[in-house]
């Protein structure tokens, strides 16, 4: 099995413009069913269920919350040494966020990429606050609030400074 399982990645491998280090995605992706595996374990044991159907509002808050989490991990200065070890800063990318490329090889170089794609990482980031509507609802709902309010928040100093440049 592993022997097809290298000559499989070698092919995709020849095919592809650069690097692509599926063991270390394989990784990535065995770390994220994982957890996932252990919130529905936990869940079942806690007795916790799933609604039916989420709540609109909920998506709405979830959508916005995810959003800007998924940025403020991915591009955000502040959060750069949480990402330096898996990336290389690249260069400036607007309002105090930052351009920067995976470093290294294999598992590492997954995370890094992972770090660097605000669409990559806001599948975990939905994921966990999904959890935390299971387990702590009541909390989860009030940081996202806070979350959607500073990308609302995010929004307006962006049209305000493209309204100054207009004006000036």
């Amino acid at each position: 099995m592993a022997d097809i399982d290298s000559r499989a990645g070698r092919e995709y491998a020849r095919k592809a413009p650069d690097e692509r280090p599926l063991r270390g995605y394989a990784a990535v992706l065995g770390i994220f069913a994982g957890a996932a595996g252990a919130v529905a374990g936990a869940a079942r044991l806690t007795g916790r269920e799933l609604p039916e159907r989420p709540a609109a509002g909920d998506i709405a808050l979830l959508a916005v919350a995810t959003h800007k989490l998924s940025r403020l991990i991915t591009k955000d200065a502040i959060t750069s040494p949480i990402r330096a070890p898996f990336t290389e800063f690249e260069e400036p990318a607007g309002e105090a966020e930052l351009n920067e490329s995976p470093r290294g090889h294999g598992a590492r170089h997954a995370v890094g990429e992972l770090l660097t794609c605000p669409f990559c990482t806001g599948v975990w980031v939905a994921g966990g606050l999904a959890a935390g509507l299971v387990f702590a609802p009541r909390l989860t709902r009030f940081g996202m609030g806070v979350a959607a309010a500073v990308a609302g928040s995010d929004f307006l100093h962006l049209a305000y400074d493209a309204a100054k440049r207009k004006v000036a």
